[in-house]
């Protein structure tokens, strides 16, 4: 008795602590614009686009090098590791297009972003992140034209990249880079491993240049020219250079978080407002506060002292729904919050079982005590069954839905099972923690439902 009573009190004590976290206002400013308190300011809830706004930015993809029959591939390529990078989670809802301009394939290629809640545009921007354009060209046949300079000096001095021709692989077939060192010299280089295709396509070109060099490109500046001894089948190449370990760290990060199949140009950037705007948020937070009212009157008026313990409850599923929505943290667009309202009504819905079961036992003349531990025996085969098949909706919704689709699904999922939590695990502790040694009718009535006295 007095465990379940010290489990309550934390829970209430948990509960409290995390409502302050969610609920606590964000810090002012002051005059040196510094935050009172960073915490919170570090962990803001998230709003998509439709509520909140944020930055839409344009690039210019260049496929000139591209065939014109891989320029649909190239840029679901392009968009799919954008879109990667700006959403690691799946969770912040970006919305990355590739945009194809005129009749002639690859004219004019765009690839349009816009980033929910970020407003800040030299952020934005940072968010897609320098990705480095990684190509491989092969050493241009003799009798190639070739260009050259000539300083004040009348030195001569061919151009590098004239000396090269471009060939299929690029980044777009890299499978993982790793950073490793020389055996003999201890310096820092990068080692490249292709995918399937690239492995072929590398294997191709190392054959076909036994002898010559291959330039390795990052960024459209040759980093190595290595010659080709022989025929290269598994699909490893190394870049080496005059790189510290940091830079040749930084790279191996870059590669990896996503080499960009083509050349990309920032073209322009906007801040854009919100779709519904302040007004909406507001209209929402709103009609959330009176729907959980009037459900939680409709708890107290027809189930009574297990309906408020539901109130109970549910604040707790509430608060622990908004803690999570900031630390992940989840972008709440419109289906977002549409998601965490179902989720509530669900919850609501475990609660309900629960009572309903302890009614049906009370019936059979069983005590208080006894009803409310056989309740939630019988009640947890339904509530499992039907919040399994919702958690396995909302897996296949966010595993093969777009980025608006998955917000909802998360939201959705996350909602379930936290309700699980507090319909079984919090409602029970409070509810056994109330035991009658002599039950008379009043306390049967606390413990009925409805109309029945």
């Amino acid at each position: 008795m007095i465990k379940k009573v010290v489990l309550s009190l934390v829970i209430l004590l948990l509960g409290a602590g995390v409502a302050f976290f969610v609920f606590k206002t964000e810090p002012k400013l002051n005059k040196n614009f510094e935050t009172q308190n960073a915490f919170f300011k570090k962990f803001p809830f998230r709003l998509g686009l439709d509520l909140s706004g944020g930055s839409h930015l344009v690039y210019k993809a260049d496929v000139s090098a591209v065939p014109s029959s891989e320029v649909e591939n190239s840029m679901d390529a392009l968009r799919d590791v954008i879109e990667r990078r700006i959403n690691i989670f799946g969770v912040s809802e970006p919305i990355v297009q590739a945009q194809h301009g005129g009749f002639i394939s690859g004219s004019s290629e765009q690839l349009i972003v816009d980033l929910p809640g970020v407003t800040d545009v030299k952020k934005a921007v940072e968010m897609i992140g320098q990705t480095p354009v990684l190509e491989f060209k092969t050493q241009a046949p003799d009798g190639a034209p070739q260009n050259a300079t000539v300083d004040k000096d009348g030195k001569v001095t061919l151009d590098l990249n004239s000396q090269f021709v471009a060939t299929e692989l690029t980044g777009r077939y890299l499978k993982k880079a790793t950073l490793e060192f020389d055996q003999n010299t201890r310096e820092p280089r990068v080692s490249l491993q292709f995918d399937d295709t690239g492995t072929k396509l590398f294997a191709k070109i190392t054959k076909e240049n036994v002898g010559k060099m291959v330039a390795i490109y990052l960024d459209g500046s040759p980093v190595s020219t290595p010659v080709v001894n022989e025929e290269i089948p598994n699909g490893q190449a190394v870049i080496s250079g005059n790189f510290t370990p940091q830079e040749a760290k930084l790279l191996v990060g870059r590669l990896n978080s996503g080499a960009l199949p083509v050349p990309i140009t920032l073209l322009s950037t906007q801040s854009i407002g919100a779709i519904l705007g302040e007004s909406a948020v507001n209209a929402g937070v709103k009609a959330a506060i009176v729907g959980f009212l009037l459900v939680a009157l409709f708890l107290i008026l027809w189930y009574r002292l297990p309906g408020i313990i539901a109130i109970v409850s549910l604040s707790i599923f509430v608060i622990i729904m908004l803690a999570l929505f900031k630390l992940i943290p989840v972008t709440l667009t419109a289906a977002g919050i549409a998601g965490f309202i179902i989720a509530i009504g669900i919850a609501v819905d475990a609660n309900v079982l629960i009572f309903e079961r302890i009614k049906e036992e009370m019936n059979s003349s069983k005590t208080v005590n006894d009803a409310v531990l056989a309740g939630f025996s019988r009640a947890w085969f339904s509530i499992r069954d039907s919040n399994t098949s919702t958690i396995i909706t909302s897996i296949i919704l966010y595993t093969f839905g777009t980025s608006l689709i998955k917000g909802f699904a998360l939201t959705l999922g996350m909602g379930v099972l936290i309700s699980m939590f507090s319909a079984i695990t919090v409602s029970r502790i409070f509810l056994s923690i109330i035991k009658f040694k002599n039950e008379n009718k009043f306390f049967r009535f606390l413990f009925s439902s409805g109309l029945s006295r």
